[in-house]
């Protein structure tokens, strides 16, 4: 079986979560017999593309492939580079002949390359992994409202528009269209929690077609314990992630500064790794910047990370702080740390409520309250007890061996059902009664919104 696993970012230039899963699934599949695996990255600019062709390699591996796509329209989740899609990229996907095409994310491609694949590789499975709320909500995917980032528990385009004024609901109507039509060509969704997956299908897509598989781990040594002395304390906080609004760290901050100094003591810390502050609104770095001088000693920030420093990392700190205020997926950082038997503390919302059980492997706070998580803090810095009692009931993650076999195991369900299928017609007549799903996707892919003036034309090129 030749799979093409297709991710917007590659993690030797891109750390996201999702870019880390989908290599972490493209080596686990290429290490199983009788299975081939590839693997196709986006990049842009300012990177250089070749003159005659999108494609490159980047002298990453053998089969790790890169294209140069510019011209997405990140709203709309769409590319309107037609050209490079339609013709290089479509002849490479023809020579590939891939039996499955795995998508982590569209950004970067647009839906547009759902419609491709389905054009030239009729008889290949599509499969789509969900790593957030992209295609559902306008806010970075994060199912946040704008303004006071209070939690959104469903879209409309009348509640939608009214966080983005500048939208009107008949365009947020057209988008969802947009984006539903293009995913219902897929064959199954996977997604990492069950939480995340119940959102799309609330959101309109087909149950049926959604299968939860959690994100395989790459392998890495534990890290033993932190050395403590005779009578220390478990009490170095770390965080690890993308440093956004969305992620949380101003509630951490803020918790960090009210904990007791006769509580907090010489030996606590908090240290932060992360990355992606120079990308964020200035607003917010500045709030940032306040916070981490407020906290004063309690916090420091060391910047981004590799992923191979990851143990050595781990190895020096005692609990991870998960407080994000979106509701999150499955957030690798959470496989990590049972990996290497650090207790989580975590807001109580999401996929992370559903990850870390409260008072068996970690511990819940109030989601966005710098109050509720001070007071968590005091109870890990207080109860010797917690530590070792958490941090023995850590689950074992799965490794992306067991990952790699789950997905095999669905790309074979999905060819068995596909081969039983009439190929899709590229260009159906018309909708009439009892047509298929995927028939009707297919003949509403030239959806054209008034803000994307003649893409509809550039649009049906895709299905030619």
């Amino acid at each position: 079986m030749r799979v093409l696993i297709v991710s917007h970012g590659h993690p030797a230039f891109s750390i996201g979560g999702a870019e880390v899963a989908s290599h972490a699934l493209f080596r686990g599949l290429d290490a199983l017999p009788g299975v081939e695996a590839h693997y196709l990255a986006r990049t842009h600019s300012p990177v250089s593309r070749h003159e005659e062709t999108p494609l490159m390699s980047l002298r990453q591996g053998p089969r790790e492939t890169f294209v140069h796509l510019d011209g997405y329209d990140h709203r709309w989740i769409s590319s309107r580079a037609i050209a490079d899609l339609a013709g290089p990229v479509a002849d490479w996907l023809g020579d590939l002949a891939p039996d499955v095409v795995h998508f982590h994310h569209l950004i970067g491609f647009g839906a547009e390359m759902l419609a491709l694949v389905r054009r030239v590789l009729p008889k290949a499975a599509i499969v789509v992994t969900f790593h957030e709320y992209l295609s559902i909500c306008l806010n970075h995917g994060q199912m946040v409202k704008t303004g006071r980032h209070r939690l959104c528990s469903r879209a409309s385009p009348a509640e939608c528009a009214a966080c983005f004024p500048d939208w009107t609901p008949e365009a947020i109507h057209l988008r969802e269209r947009f984006l539903k039509d293009h995913l219902l060509l897929a064959d199954a969704y996977v997604s990492p929690s069950r939480f995340l997956a119940e959102r799309h299908v609330a959101w309109g897509l087909p149950a049926d077609r959604f299968a939860v598989i959690e994100n395989g781990l790459a392998g890495s040594p534990v890290a033993p314990p932190r050395p403590i002395p005779d009578g220390g304390r478990r009490a170095r906080f770390g965080f690890f992630g993308q440093v956004t609004e969305f992620k949380g760290l101003p509630v951490l901050l803020d918790a960090v500064a009210r904990v007791p100094e006769a509580v907090w003591g010489d030996d606590a810390a908090l240290m932060v790794f992360g990355g992606n502050l120079e990308n964020q609104p200035e607003a917010f770095r500045d709030r940032f910047e306040k916070l981490m001088q407020a906290a004063g000693r309690r916090a420091r920030f060391f910047g981004a990370y590799r992923g191979e420093e990851l143990p050595r990392l781990m190895g020096s700190i005692d609990w991870v702080v998960m407080p994000s205020i979106w509701w999150e997926n499955s957030p690798v950082v959470i496989q990590e740390a049972f990996h290497h038997r650090r207790p989580l503390i975590c807001s109580d919302i999401g996929g992370m409520a559903e990850k870390v059980r409260d008072g068996i492997d970690g511990m819940h706070f109030r989601a966005g309250s710098a109050e509720d998580l001070a007071d968590t803090l005091v109870r890990a810095l207080t109860d010797a007890s917690l530590w070792p009692r958490l941090s023995a009931a850590a689950p074992t993650p799965l490794d992306a061996a067991g990952c790699a076999r789950a997905h095999l195991d669905l790309y074979r369900r999905m060819l068995g059902l596909r081969r039983g299928l009439a190929p899709v017609p590229a260009r159906p007549a018309g909708r009439r009664a009892g047509e298929s799903s995927r028939v009707q996707a297919s003949s509403a892919l030239a959806v054209q919104s008034p803000a994307r003036g003649g893409a509809g034309a550039a649009r049906r090129e895709i299905m030619r």
